[in-house]
Formats: structure tokens, sequence, C-alpha cells
């Protein structure tokens, strides 16, 4: 009985049944820690006061980031007394005290054998801040030129919200006067100063020309002061608002409104509240511009550079990788070369990344950008404009890393349609290029879509090769803006994957940057699936459109 059971084939479907269910739990199982680490993030913490069994010592005020049992022979070894713990294990807590320009590091370790009691009083505050991280304590009293503004019958946090809002408003206001008429000024300026230099090389320059750039330069170094002095007159009503903080030191520090971004009152604040602040909190993480070395802030401009720079790819990619499988597929003969192809697109789809990016930053940023720079931009050398890498050569990069894909799957579409398809429509009087662009395409659109949704997975978690041609830390501004010709493919960008890396391994401050990490990984994970939730609902629309052309 058993034996026949072996040789009707069940065990092996049960077992690869089994194999299945498992790697899908081990990946669900990956993302939901990955969303847990990450969203925990963005929830209200506790904020704690610890005094300390020796008086002498100075109080802490933070949050609680991590906890943790170690053995007492662990801190006898770091030289530690422990002549007053009696267990075997002590916990101690990985706390956030913030406050950067008066401790030497904004995390610490504290055992809890050492606390006294843990506090957590409804007036502590935490300050998030453009500049030097979070600050905790006490608000005393809010300033406006030095003088406190507070009544008799005052709610001081509700004058400190006040303040905080109009403060915020300035800076946007501020922000909006950066990114819009002073950025456009600049722009045109350097526009004017190429304009002149290519004059020059081409031998058109004249008294006349000269004069006419002039003029327009005179005009917008006017309209620059005119929006420069609205600029310094926001930023100075920008610091005219102070508030009073007393820090875990017990002393009174004056921070400037301009600095300050948000106040918390975590230890008072209700579910309704909390949950209010989590979204809140999101909301700033995926529309706001990181600070602090990427340790703070959000990553608008990460999210925009991997959107932008996988649909440039797709682009690219689609028609390239279609025509190629028509080619192999229709009108290549059944030969040698033919088969030597085949077996070289299938090998490429196993060539490293990073292999890649040296191609890319050798043969598309050096050699073709050079090449355009000298034919089409000579008045920029000896600064490139597309001889440096940019996000044009990122998605060029990865056109030719997932180009297999795409050919592989197209062919795979192309060969499934029956024979009896082209020959009714060669019957009927239509030619090859008619019957492959009218019949056979349409019908090979699923397979088509499926490999544009397995390159649009591999390439926007790729790192290695963008790293050569056109990612980096911190853009400056985004590949798209509203100067002509408002799509700037020469510009560098950020990206989610090479983000995580950044903060991950290369922060400045590795305790405060580990929960971005968490929470950047499963936003990529989340824009990938989106992605590829769009171009599998597309693909399914073509599939039921051309069923019956199947059938």
């Amino acid at each position: 009985m058993m034996k026949a059971w072996f040789k009707s084939g069940s065990p092996w479907i049960w077992m690869t049944a089994g194999t299945v269910s498992l790697a899908l739990i081990a990946v669900l199982g990956l993302i939901a820690l990955i969303a847990w680490r990450g969203l925990t993030f963005f929830w209200p913490s506790t904020i704690y006061e610890f005094p300390f069994n020796d008086v002498d010592r100075q109080i802490l005020i933070g949050e609680i980031y991590e906890r943790e049992q170690i053995p007492v022979t662990r801190l006898q070894d770091a030289g530690i007394d422990t002549s007053h713990i009696t267990d075997e294990f002590v916990t101690r807590y990985l706390v956030k005290i913030g406050n950067r320009e008066f401790v030497p590091l904004d995390f610490t370790w504290v055992l809890a054998t050492d606390i006294a009691r843990m506090e957590t009083p409804r007036d502590l505050v935490m300050l998030e801040r453009a500049r030097n991280g979070n600050f905790y304590g006490y608000v005393e009293d809010v300033l406006e030129d030095g003088i406190s503004v507070m009544t008799a019958n005052a709610d001081i946090r509700a004058v400190f919200r006040d303040r905080i809002r109009r403060a915020v408003n300035l800076r946007d206001e501020a922000m909006t006067l950066q990114r819009g008429p002073i950025a456009r000024i600049n722009y045109q300026l350097d526009q004017i100063r190429l304009e002149r230099r290519r004059m020059e090389l081409r031998g058109t320059f004249t008294e006349e020309a000269d004069a006419a750039l002039r003029e327009e330069e005179e005009a917008l170094r006017e309209a620059y002061l005119e929006v420069e002095a609205e600029l310094f007159e926001i930023r100075q009503r920008a610091q005219r608002d102070a508030v009073v903080m007393r820090d875990m030191r017990g002393e009174q520090v004056t921070l400037s409104m301009n600095m300050v971004l948000d106040a918390t009152y975590a230890n008072d604040m209700n579910v309704l509240q909390k949950w209010g602040y989590f979204f809140r909190q999101i909301k700033k993480f995926v529309t706001e511009d990181p600070r602090e070395s990427n340790t703070e802030g959000g990553v608008f401009p990460a999210i925009f550079g991997t959107v932008f720079m996988v649909l440039l790819m797709s682009v690219i990619v689609t028609p390239f990788g279609v025509i190629a499988a028509i080619y192999l597929h229709e009108y290549a003969g059944k030969n040698a070369i033919t088969r030597m192809i085949r077996i070289a697109v299938i090998n490429l789809a196993g060539v490293p990344s990073i292999v890649y990016g040296v191609f890319g930053l050798g043969f598309f940023v050096y050699m073709v950008g050079g090449t355009l720079d000298q034919i089409f931009y000579p008045e920029s050398l000896p600064n490139p404009t597309f001889g440096t890498p940019g996000v044009l050569w990122s998605a060029l990069t990865l056109a030719i890393l997932t180009l297999p894909v795409v050919i592989v799957s197209t062919e795979e579409g192309l060969s499934r349609i029956p024979s009896a398809v082209r020959e009714g429509s060669l019957a009927l009087g239509a030619t090859k290029a008619e019957t492959i662009w009218r019949i056979v395409v349409p019908m090979a659109s699923p397979a088509i879509m499926t490999g544009l949704i397995l390159a649009v997975a591999r390439a926007a978690g790729e790192v290695a090769p963008l790293m050569l041609v056109g990612v980096v830390k911190s853009a400056p501004t985004l590949p798209v803006d509203g100067n002509f010709p408002f799509f700037h493919l020469d510009r560098k960008f950020m990206h989610l994957g090479f983000h995580i890396y950044d903060v991950g391994f290369q922060s400045p401050n590795v305790e405060a940057a580990r929960p971005l990490v968490y929470a950047t990984s499963f936003l990529l994970v989340t824009v990938i699936v989106g992605l590829n939730l769009t171009a599998i609902g597309v693909r399914n629309r073509l599939r039921e459109k051309f069923r019956a052309l199947e059938h």
C-alpha cells in the first residue's frame, strides 16, 4: 500500500506544498518582524525620570529604547561593583536622554539595581528639533524678544504649542521661498552664465548680446534681493520666540523656537491621542526630508528617487526587451548563432549586479556622458553635465541588468501563442509585421507584464550598482522640478535601499538609527509591493481582454 502511494507521486506533491508553505510563512514572518520593529518607532514612548540610589548621581530623563538581561559576571569582568547585587542576572536599560549639547552621548545604559524608582511625570515633554536631536525636560516659560508672554491664567502648554505652530509656519514659508523663487532665480542666473559661455565658444558673442544678457541678469538680481529681504524678514520673525526648559541637570536652558518642530507630552496622552500621534509621525516620515545625517526626519526624497528611477528603467527596458524577444522568436533562424545568443541572455541574468555598476560607470557615465558633454554641453566643462553619475545612467544600468528577465518572459509568452493564429492572420492578407503588432504582441502582453514585474522587483531593491552610477547620501534637489525641461535626468538622487545601508552602517549614531533601518526597510518593501500590485493589475486586465483570442 505504501509502495503504491509513493509510486503515485503524492508524497512529493505534499512535500512541495509543505516546502512552499514554510517558505511563505518565513517570508511573512520576516515582513511582520520588520513591520513591528519599524512601526513601533512612531508610537509615542513613555518619558521616564530616573532618580538613583546614589543621591550624588545626576537624575536622568529620557525614553527606554531597549531592555536586556545580562549576567552579573559580565559586569564584574567590566570592573563594575556588583556587591549590592544578589541575583545571577540583572536588568539594564538603554535610555535615550537626548540633549546633545550638554551630554557627551544621547544614549546611555542604566542598571535596574541603581535606580531608586522610575517616575513618569505628566509635565515631562519631548521636543523634536531640526538640529541636535530630541530635548527632554520641563517647560518653564515662553519668551518673545526675551520677554515672557505668560499671564496669570494662561495655559503654558497651549501658549507653547501656539508658538511652535507659528515657528513651523514661518519655517515652511522660508523653505517655500528657498525652493521656489530663490532656486528659480539661481537656476536662471546659471543659464545666463552658460549662454554667455556658449556664445563665446561659438564665436557669436557680441556687445549687443552681452548687453541683453546683462540686462536680464540685473533684473534677476534685483528680484533676488527682494526675495532675499523677504526671507531674512521671515527668519528674523522666527527667531523672536524662545522657550525656557529645565533639563535633567536641574538647569534652565533657553532654546530658540526656530529649531523646535514639535512638542510631545507622551505621559499625558490617552489612547486616541497616541494613535493620532502615531499616524502624524508616519505622515511626517513619508513626506519630509531627512535631517541629522539621515538619522532624523523623513525619507520623501528617497521614495521619490526610487519610484522615479524604477519607472524610468521600466520605460527603457520594456521596448528593448520586447523587440529583442520578438526578433529571437519570430525572425531569427534556428541556427548556432541564435542558440548562442539565447545562452548569452540566460547567462547575463547570473552576472553579479556590481559588475553592471562598473560597466555603467565606464560606458554610460565616462564614455557616453563624457561624449555628450563635449558635443552638447561644452560651455559647462570642466564641470560635467551628463559625464557624472545621475538618474539616467542608473536607469540604463538597471535596464541592462533586468533585460534578460524581460526577454525570457516575453519569449515564453510568444511561444504559447498557437501558430494557427499567425497563419489565420497571414491568410487574411495581413503582413508578418501587422500580424505581430496587432495580434501576437497584444496576446503576449500578460507575459510581457510578468517580465516587467520581475524586473521591477529586482531593480527596486538593487543598491550595489547604484552606488557607482547615481545614488548619493543626500541630494539637494529632486530630479523633477519647475525649471525647464522639468525632468533633469543628469541629477543624482536618493534611494531607499542605499538609505538603509547609509543609516544602518554609516550613521554616526547607531542606536538612534536602528529603528529607522527597520522603518525604511518596511517602507521599501511596501513600495516594491505597490509597484508590483499595479503591474499585476494591468497584467490581469490584459489577460481578461485577450482571453477570447487565445481560444
